[in-house]
């Protein structure tokens, strides 16, 4: 068994809790002064010690002032996951995201190239719009049997680097949403024979290195920046979220330029809440190993009962891809279309009907994640599984995935496509104009259609399906069918 470290405590968090303890005169923000009188909905809601730790920023003792405890808590983060320096984010990984183009932007000035996984969340992108950035985009593995994208290989990669003029980074992203790990170490080995840092979009994979049988994270394997979504499989609540600097060739150059982009994407106002929950998750996570164990078990007997009962296949099963070098194990997919039932129905009748939520779906799969320490009743959710009847809206249409759609032609740098003056028109009459916006079908947020982008009906009619299935939605659409785009006018 991994040896349990020694719990060094969440010196933020018990700062908050110290300081919301204290006989207090509110007459500062938060408005709602922590007091029954001006905020009695709010108490009830969330219970009056909640509230209490909700405190306003600049505090002595709490995050001013030289070896404060949010430092302190930042330093141990960075420990943990061994970084040169880690920053708390209030924004979620979307702003860590922008944070790396504008990083980027920042080598090189506008204009400037950077290599990019197409296959990016979409925050990346409006980053590259924010910093003015011209992507050469590297091609992901394609599942094609089940139409999911996955990583990137260092063959793809060193294809595009060797074609692109002068790029100032490469971003990739793994794991996939469907828990494949990439071969970071070559990624990075291939970016760093360019002269270039890699920034890796690990947002699903927080949790990665803090026990034996997960996958090792970016920072172990060469990254230089390292994108941690910790709300999603590493504890911290919704929107918290951290970025890491690794200690390679680029650390001296890469960290005041990061500083410098979170003093221009942060709020000024970050949550004491958001924090300290990413302190406390940090803390867990380092102390967590047996009940990560029991989770990574339990994730297993699902995948067990599933493959014994004969009815459905585990989507991780069919992998035989050289780019996929691990696979994540508290992810489990599983096919669905497989029993003749579509995805998206399944994972909305589970909700309505058994109260089992699946964290995604596509029209021939659903995805269930278990955070790490979590031990889900699996005869619940595996039960439940096995009494849908493939009938109705439950029923599969077609014999094929629904294909991810190819992208457009880049026709214009997505800065110049987005700043430019618009025309809204029926989708049908968009197709062959230039998009002047960023669509990603949700989940997973990856851009079928980016600013500048050459619009296709294969594009067009993919969009429209993913809206009209059930819990469908488009990310950037700007009506929820997806009937009318904006096109850049001339």
């Amino acid at each position: 068994m991994t040896p349990v470290p020694r719990d060094r405590g969440a010196p933020y968090a018990q700062a908050v809790a110290d300081n919301a303890a204290q006989d207090q005169l509110r007459l500062n923000v938060p408005g709602h002064s922590a007091d029954a009188g001006s905020a009695p909905e709010l108490i009830e809601f969330f219970g009056e010690d909640t509230v209490r730790k909700d405190i306003s920023p600049l505090l002595g003792g709490v995050d001013l002032g030289p070896d404060n405890p949010l430092s302190r808590a930042t330093a141990l983060a960075a420990e943990a996951w061994g970084a040169r320096r880690t920053w708390f984010l209030t924004n979620g990984a979307s702003q860590a995201n922008r944070m790396g183009a504008l990083v980027f932007g920042a080598l090189g000035g506008p204009l400037q190239q950077v290599v990019v996984q197409r296959s990016a969340h979409s925050s990346f992108i409006d980053g590259i719009i924010l910093a003015g950035l011209t992507p050469a985009f590297a091609q992901p593995l394609i599942d094609d049997r089940y139409g999911i994208a996955h990583g990137l290989s260092p063959r793809e990669l060193a294809r595009v680097l060797a074609a692109t003029n002068d790029p100032k980074g490469v971003y990739v992203v793994t794991p996939s949403y469907f828990g494949a790990v990439a071969d970071v170490a070559a990624l990075a080995e291939v970016a760093h024979a360019a002269g270039v840092p890699i920034m890796v979009d690990e947002a699903w994979g927080a949790h990665f290195g803090f026990h034996e049988d997960l996958p090792a994270n970016a920072l172990s394997r060469g990254a230089d920046l390292v994108v941690s979504s910790t709300h999603k499989l590493g504890g911290s609540l919704t929107q918290s979220a951290m970025l890491h600097l690794g200690d390679g060739p680029f650390g001296d150059a890469l960290e005041p330029l990061v500083q410098r982009a979170l003093m221009i994407t942060m709020s000024t106002s970050p949550s004491s809440l958001l924090l300290s929950s990413l302190d406390i998750a940090r803390q867990s996570l380092q102390t967590g190993w047996d009940r990560i164990g029991a989770s990574i078990a339990a994730a297993e007997r699902i995948r067990t009962r599933v493959r014994d009962a004969g009815v459905f296949g585990i989507v991780s099963d069919t992998w035989d891809f050289e780019e996929i070098v691990a696979t994540d194990p508290l992810r489990v997919s599983i096919d669905v279309r497989r029993a003749g039932f579509n995805g998206h129905a399944v994972r909305e009748e589970l909700m309505r009907t058994e109260g089992i939520y699946t964290e995604i779906s596509t029209d021939s799969c659903i995805v269930a994640f278990l955070g790490p320490g979590y031990e889900p009743d699996v005869d619940r959710f595996v039960d439940a599984l096995h009494r849908l009847e493939p009938v109705g809206r439950l029923a599969y249409a077609d014999t094929h995935a629904l294909p991810l759609p190819h992208f457009g032609r880049p026709s214009m740098r997505p800065r110049d496509a987005w700043f430019s003056p618009a025309v809204t028109i029926g989708a049908r009459e968009a197709v062959g104009r230039v998009s002047a916006d960023t669509l990603a079908a949700y989940p997973p947020g990856i851009p079928n259609l980016l600013p500048g982008e050459i619009i296709t009906a294969e594009v067009v009619d993919f969009l429209r399906t993913v809206a009209a299935s059930p819990g469908g939605h488009v990310r950037g659409a700007i009506d929820p069918a997806v009937d009318r785009l904006r096109v850049v006018e001339n």
